[in-house]
């Protein structure tokens, strides 16, 4: 994980903090050239597509150089910071000192800046041999071509006159040029990535912001000058050329639309369900059921000694519900083998909770669930909202899971048709416990009453097994003395 560039000079390169992941955005630093750093001290924030991580630097010393901004996604393995080591950590100090307050004004030289405006928050090194990021998309374009993708998109920025045949004109006064040569372009990290995602060289954009910085819409329209450049040639192209489609990127309204890169967690999130979709072949079955008994249960139980401290709801009874229907039907609780074609079966029920998190839906599990007492199947299940919550989560606790709960029912769902997540067998969705009229010992009164659907995968689990889980549960909550009676 770290290399010797010189005898007093670590690397800290960027480690695969999950199984097979190949890059990781950094989404904020700790510490900054200068700082003198410990081991096992924190450093740096980083999101995978997995979970957001903390990543320890393994050695003491000073930050020599960050190699990386924060929002800049960066392959496993590459340098992310240089820390001075041993006896040339104290004669680093200085120089570091002189690296922080030169980079930044090197690479911004000869460009406006703005009143009150904080310099970029790290440079890319000390020297010439300083990691570097890989070339964008159209860097190594022709100057001509540059130069006549500059003219173009001064026109359609207003920057400029329209001129057809002319050569390639300074956009302007208004809005000062694309920085040319060894120059800079001034964009926040954002718009960077952005850039850098649309494999557009901000170097070749004209900045349409206050004080000539680069902002989303210009990096935007820039992707779509190449397509504009074949209509400004000829006068009458523009009476004749087709509109746009409604997804091209000239359509892009960026007024009224917001296009949001998907990334990270929603990127794998997003993928993993497409594949699951159209690989595993599922079948959704529902139960309404009355679940007055369980909801005072509940209450009993939070005045409970032995819960105090500990989180109790419905939850917790529905998922013991569901680890006992497993136990009296273990055929449920398993995976398919695609390359032997043989169907796997799990001794063990690794429970997974499915939790809504800022940086989208994780399915974290609790490890051999199926072990535990009720005092600590509750401890797990807060413990496991409490950290994911809190961004937390470690790509472990997301690996390995057998079955799931999702719990519709707090944004006030009645029910729904989940996807099971890759590699599980089975997946139950709980909505909304609310009053409603039920038949109850031959009349009709007010219960608290929910719809549980269970989807399976139909080439696992067979019409008849999915239909007798989803009726244990239901029997369950409606009955939850069988809690006691089917343990």
């Amino acid at each position: 994980m770290t290399t010797m560039t010189d005898s007093s000079v670590r690397e800290f390169k960027m480690p695969d903090v999950g199984e097979g992941l190949t890059e990781a955005e950094i989404l904020k630093w700790y510490v900054k050239p200068g700082d003198t750093v410990t081991d096992g001290q924190v450093v740096c924030e980083v999101e995978t597509a997995k979970a957001a991580v903390e990543l320890p630097i393994p050695y003491d010393g000073v930050v020599r150089a960050l190699h990386f901004p924060e929002g800049t996604t960066v392959d496993v393995g590459t340098s992310i910071i240089a820390v001075a080591v041993g006896d040339g950590a104290a004669a680093a100090a200085e120089p570091v000192q002189e690296a922080v307050a030169q980079t930044p004004a090197a690479a911004e030289a000869e460009e406006p800046k703005p009143a009150g405006r904080q310099p970029v928050l790290v440079g890319y090194g000390v020297s010439t041999s300083a990691t570097r990021r890989r070339p964008r998309k159209g860097a190594q374009a022709p100057a001509a071509a540059q130069e006549a993708s500059v003219a173009i998109q001064a026109e359609m920025n207003g920057h400029g006159p329209a001129a057809p045949a002319a050569p390639a004109a300074p956009a302007a006064p208004a809005a000062p040029a694309a920085p040319v040569g060894g120059e800079r372009p001034l964009a926040k990290p954002p718009v960077r990535k952005l850039a850098k995602d649309l494999g557009v060289d901000l170097a070749t954009v004209v900045p349409s912001g206050p004080d000539g910085i680069i902002t989303r819409e210009d990096v935007h329209a820039a992707v779509a000058a190449p397509a504009a450049e074949p209509e400004a040639a000829p006068s009458a192209a523009p009476a004749s050329s087709p509109s746009p489609s409604p997804s091209s990127p000239a359509s892009y309204d960026s007024v009224r639309e917001t296009r949001v890169p998907v990334k990270g967690v929603r990127k794998a999130t997003a993928a993993a369900m497409v594949g699951s979709a159209f690989t595993a072949p599922h079948v959704t079955e529902f139960v309404t059921v009355d679940v007055t008994r369980t909801m005072k249960l509940v209450e009993e139980l939070k005045q409970d000694k032995e819960y105090a401290g500990l989180r109790v709801n419905p939850l917790l009874l529905i998922a013991k519900a569901l680890l006992v229907a497993i136990k009296r039907h273990p055929d449920i609780n398993a995976s398919w083998d695609e390359t032997a074609q043989e169907i796997v079966v799990k001794h063990y029920v690794n429970l997974g909770i499915a939790a809504a998190t800022p940086r989208g839906l994780i399915v974290p599990n609790i490890k051999d669930a199926h072990a535990q007492t009720l005092p600590q199947l509750a401890g797990s299940l807060g413990e496991l909202v409490s950290t994911a919550r809190e961004g937390k989560t470690s790509p472990a606790a997301m690996q390995g899971g057998t079955v799931t709960i999702t719990n519709v029912g707090v944004f006030g769902v009645d029910t729904g048709t989940p996807i099971l997540n890759p590699g599980e067998s089975a997946i139950l969705a709980v909505g909304a416990i609310k009053p409603q009229p039920w038949v109850h010992k031959g009349k009709v009164k007010p219960r608290q009453v929910t719809t549980l659907a269970l989807s399976f995968d139909h080439r696992l689990v067979d019409g008849e097994l999915g239909s007798k889980v989803l009726a244990d549960v239901a029997a369950i909550l409606e009955q939850p003395k069988r809690l006691i009676s089917w343990a």
